[in-house]
């Protein structure tokens, strides 16, 4: 069946090009440098560094923050000399297609649809919610649902999602100009944030900077479905803080660091991407790496851990409320809002790039691949992505799938690690602009820090996961498999091998054609 049959570096830039179904190169390097922080800098440094300091890592949060930066590095400097020398929509799905097979590929950009819709649809309810925060500061009480035939309907998330899918429709750099002011503005409000939050710092909050482990106190199903999948294979109770929870909170922040998978997918706008790619992706993670560290000094040292595992949820808010400091408060409300509406723009974009790029090579319906001829942009698939991810934000609880993100994105950066070492033996021919130093140690250590952090991903987190490859697999052999253009070229290269000749729907004989003709799948379909 062909399943790990690979597609060449030449035939995904061919089809880059090819005519009503190519992108317009516009991006530069400052504009990929703000669309990394522009999609990073977002919830996860508002949220997610506030729980997992409450939660599992304490003062160590700060550690955590930097073994997922670092992880985040590894894989990006495999995305980065991947990117150079295959610069084409698509990320991880068009660069394990080329090293590892059609079916590993499939599985991948399935996970990347996961990944990118689900964040998409958290991000943009949450936003919803921000908003409703925001009136109510200003005494304007506005709630963030209505009720609608027995649903709540949150209204914010269609508003914020139709907004963007209008703009990326419209053009990439026009986007990206919108989301490069949305940006400036958010960058300023993080470091209002780190400035007055270290003039409330008392250094003995940082002790002990790695609290004891604690068990949680539970044994039942529910709390050994939020245990992480590493600590239920080595049998170990429920428990939280200490060593493991220092992992357990990186894999938790590590949310925050997603953004920078995404801005590979933009590749195949990006002028001159052997040189833009490297300096954009590697520039925005310095950025962020920089601001998180920061923020999560300034976090832990105005309260005790011990004083945000008391909220519900906490959040930097919850600490500038407890030393007093409520007017700061407002300001983190409004710095929320403005962070999450760039990360919507940016991730709606990631999410239609990957689907373009499948459905160029027929493992989704070819139609969806489609771009329009003045705005070079794909119009009919950015409706689409658009429309789903706001009909699931604004009416499902899809809040319970958050850590889905994370293990759709670690996946993908396993398999790009991996992939690295794979196109260097099959093609030692290309001379990538950007080439992962040390040989092979780093993509190995990057593929395993990867896997080790997919591992302290709650139980439930995996057995989601599971369901939706099972899902996706069904998918790949009821369509994926059967209409992908490399399955028709192989047909016909087997049918020409051996002499046959292919048959129309009346029965009577054609000319085989040629392996390598490769032109509309119309034409493929007749012979």
């Amino acid at each position: 069946m062909n399943l790990f049959r690979t597609k060449t570096i030449e035939q995904s830039m061919a089809d880059a090009d090819e005519p009503g179904r190519k992108l317009k190169r516009s991006l530069s390097t400052w504009d990929l440098m703000i669309m990394g922080v522009a999609v990073a800098v977002g919830a996860g440094i508002f949220s997610v560094g506030a729980k997992a300091a409450a939660n599992f890592s304490g003062p160590a949060v700060t550690i955590s923050f930097a073994i997922a930066a670092v992880t985040c590095a590894l894989a990006i400097m495999c995305y980065a000399e991947f990117a150079t020398a295959i610069p084409v929509a698509g990320s991880a799905y068009v660069f394990t297609y080329a090293t590892m097979g059609e079916l590993l590929a499939w599985i991948i950009g399935w996970n990347l649809i996961l990944e990118l819709f689900t964040a998409g649809a958290v991000i943009a309810k949450y936003w919803g919610i921000y908003l409703s925060k925001v009136f109510a500061l200003m005494g304007v009480d506005i709630p963030p649902s209505i009720s609608l035939g027995g649903l709540d309907l949150y209204w914010g998330a269609f508003l914020i999602v139709a907004v963007f899918t209008v703009l990326l429709v419209l053009g990439t750099k026009l986007s990206a100009r919108v989301g490069n002011i949305f940006t400036l503005i958010k960058i300023a409000v993080v470091l209002f944030v780190i400035v007055v939050g270290f003039s409330y710092v008392k250094f003995e909050n940082y002790a002990p900077f790695v609290p004891a482990s604690e068990p949680t106190g539970g044994t039942g199903t529910a709390d050994v479905l939020k245990q992480s999948f590493f600590g239920f294979l080595t049998g170990a109770a429920p428990a939280q803080y200490g060593t493991l929870g220092i992992f357990a909170g990186a894999a938790l922040v590590f949310f925050a660091f997603i953004g920078f998978d995404v801005v590979a997918t933009s590749a195949e706008e990006v002028k001159n991407p052997q040189k833009t790619l490297p300096r954009g992706i590697f520039g925005g993670l310095a950025v962020v790496t920089v601001l998180y560290i920061l923020v999560s000094l300034a976090l832990t040292g105005m309260v005790s851990y011990t004083k945000l595992a008391e909220a519900d949820n906490p959040t930097l808010t919850t600490a500038f409320e407890a030393v007093g400091n409520t007017d700061a408060a407002k300001v983190i409300a409004f710095g929320s809002l403005v962070g999450l509406t760039t990360v919507i723009m940016v991730l709606l974009m990631g999410l239609s790039r990957v689907v373009l790029a499948m459905s160029r090579d027929g493992l989704l319906p070819r139609s969806l691949s489609k771009t329009s001829a003045t705005r070079a942009t794909p119009v009919r698939l950015q409706i689409i992505c658009g429309a789903g991810v706001a009909l699931v934000a604004g009416l499902t609880n899809v809040d319970l799938l958050e850590e889905m993100i994370n293990i759709g994105t670690l996946s993908a950066f396993v398999m790009v690690s991996l992939g690295i070492l794979v196109l260097r033996k099959k093609r030692p021919d290309l001379k990538p602009a950007f080439r992962v130093p040390f040989g092979k140690v780093l993509p190995v250590v990057s593929a395993v820090l990867c896997l080790y952090l997919m591992t302290n991903l709650a139980v439930e987190t995996w057995i989601f996961f599971a369901g939706w490859l099972v899902i996706g697999v069904i998918i790949y052999f009821s369509y994926g498999q059967r209409h992908s253009r490399l399955n028709e070229k192989f047909a016909v290269a087997k049918a020409s091998v051996n002499g046959t000749s292919g048959r129309t729907a009346g029965g009577d004989a054609e000319p085989a054609m040629e392996p390598a003709v490769d032109d509309d799948e119309d034409a493929l379909s007749r012979s």
